[in-house]
């Protein structure tokens, strides 16, 4: 995925939904708009909410990927825009580390390890079940960890399969909950901005594994805040949930990712 949204394309896309549906953005599923005919289409309210967090420059990110090879978890801070850092604290095979980003540089450091080095185009060089090629394709944790989260809504949104569940209670407020799925090209691909080359290669990544779809969830809560995103691949290994959780940082995280 890519690290950041294009505003520009984002901002005519949402120019077009709302020209062709007339609705707010608002709206809470499976509500009417005051003088609207119909309730907002899942596909607006997550390019709204997308858009909204990509505005904000940054936040805080909890996440938390479980599958047949165990649990692993990240913590701390995100920031894009005219700023591209991360701090992240990291526990997986290898035990806790920290991860850092400053303009496109990764750094991971575990505790009693040597630092090991990457770029945006070779993050999964990082992780544990990366093999020796540095462009490689590891399943996607570490892209994860380095990617605007408001980028992967956009995706989702624009694989137009988005279909809604209802108001759950999430983070103490009512948030509007989505759910698709799509085949893994057309999921990966839905943005356009991965080249032909390293699309083929994902997509082989998990045909290998017997994974066919990926199924993902959104959560946007009151005023266009995206609060959670979930990505789940079903294989021949099992299954696979990455959960997303995004908030405003605190001040301790915005020194953290300032400093990184």
């Amino acid at each position: 995925m890519p690290p950041a949204l294009r505003p520009a394309a984002l901002a005519a896309a949402l120019l077009l939904l709302g020209a062709a549906t007339g609705c707010s953005m608002l709206a809470a599923p499976g509500t009417q708009v005051p003088g609207e005919p119909a309730p907002v289409p899942p596909k607006q309210v997550v390019l709204a909410a997308a858009q909204a967090l990509d505005d904000t420059g940054g936040a805080r990110i909890d996440v938390v990927r479980e599958g047949p090879d165990g649990r692993r978890t990240a913590s701390g801070t995100l920031v894009w825009g005219d700023r591209d850092e991360a701090a992240l604290a990291v526990t997986d095979e290898l035990g806790t580390g920290r991860l850092t980003l400053h303009d496109g540089a990764i750094d991971l450091v575990y505790q009693g390890a040597a630092p090991k080095h990457a770029d945006r185009g070779t993050a999964e060089s990082l992780d544990p079940k990366a093999g020796i090629d540095p462009g490689g394709y590891a399943g996607g944790w570490m892209s994860t960890l380095v990617t605007n989260p408001g980028s992967r809504a956009y995706a989702m949104a624009r694989t137009d399969r988005l279909g809604s569940l209802g108001g759950e209670q999430l983070a103490g407020v009512t948030a509007a909950h989505y759910q698709g799925a799509v085949p893994v090209a057309d999921y990966f691909g839905a943005d356009g901005e991965l080249s032909p080359q390293r699309l083929a290669a994902l997509v082989d990544w998990y045909r290998q594994r017997g994974v066919a779809q990926i199924g993902y969830d959104v959560w946007v809560g009151p005023g266009r805040r995206l609060l959670r995103l979930r990505e789940t691949a079903r294989g021949s290994a099992g299954t696979t949930v990455t959960t997303t959780d995004v908030s405003v940082p605190g001040a301790g995280d915005t020194a953290s990712a300032a400093a990184g």
